[in-house]
């Protein structure tokens, strides 16, 4: 496939092939482990406090020379603390064990865990692959809800990573006919579930992704463009290119960042 490059101000100014990391077959298995693999990264530990329902003194003797004794008493097997004493009597309340009213549990969750998957670096490639060949597939993007131009898949110029305001950017990608994509980023969801609760109360759904070459002034730009990302092609990842575990989101590639994939080999 040879796409059009176009300029900023919405001008073709000629075509260009793209490398083979564009005709990766589409493999929604492998992008969809790559992905749990990264968020598996992101996972914080969480535990209890190690001395949760263990701070109550309780102790229990089935000795009968021992003056606190539940012997003789039927009474069960339970750690016990004492609550009142009167003569020899004691009255007492079961206590650290699983089963008694703030004891400890039985099986917590512990902070030692590790989380983290792991993934073959030849299947994250692949994956990786496998989703940039996702982002020209027009069918595939507008099935995901993306409102892309008739033009895509197109290739934006080297001039695109100069632009240092958000309104440049905007009027540029509006002239391309991306204005229906960048309406609907706007548009923000109600969030469903507990989310609501924790000042989640909207969510921003994912739009238009720019691969540039390097770091450039075009990602002050696009930082406040609701949903849009913007990253260099030497910090692509499968989670930028297939959020939610799902392929096909609309991706722009700058001419430079199409040659450094060429030239420097990445992901292959």
């Amino acid at each position: 496939m040879s796409p059009d490059v176009y300029s900023t101000k919405s001008e073709r100014i000629g075509k260009i092939d793209l490398p083979q990391q564009f005709s990766e077959p589409l493999r929604t298995d492998i992008i969809q482990r790559a992905v749990e693999t990264l968020w598996s990264h992101k996972r914080q530990p969480y535990s209890p406090d190690p001395l949760a329902g263990k701070k109550q003194v309780s102790w229990l003797s089935k000795r009968r020379r021992d003056i606190k004794s539940s012997y003789g008493k039927g009474q069960s097997r339970v750690p016990r603390k004492t609550m009142s004493v009167k003569g020899s009597q004691y009255q007492m309340v079961g206590a650290f064990a699983p089963g008694a009213v703030g004891g400890r549990k039985a099986h917590p969750p512990k902070s030692d865990k590790n989380w983290e998957k792991k993934l073959n670096i030849k299947e994250r490639r692949k994956a990786i692959r496998s989703a940039i060949s996702a982002t020209i597939n027009k069918e595939l993007v507008k099935n995901r809800g993306h409102k892309i131009p008739e033009i895509y898949p197109i290739v934006l110029d080297d001039s695109f990573e100069s632009i240092k305001t958000t309104t440049e950017l905007k009027n540029s990608l509006l002239s391309l006919g991306f204005g229906q994509e960048i309406e609907r980023a706007s548009q923000k969801r109600i969030r469903a579930g507990k989310g609501k609760m924790r000042g989640r109360k909207h969510k921003t759904p994912k739009s238009i992704v720019i691969i540039t070459s390097n770091k450039c002034a075009l990602t002050i730009a696009g930082r406040n463009m609701p949903g849009m990302d913007i990253v260099d092609v030497n910090h692509l990842n499968i989670e930028i290119l297939a959020p939610g575990t799902h392929p096909g989101r609309a991706a722009l590639f700058t001419k430079g960042a199409i040659i450094a994939l060429k030239d420097k080999r990445l992901f292959l």
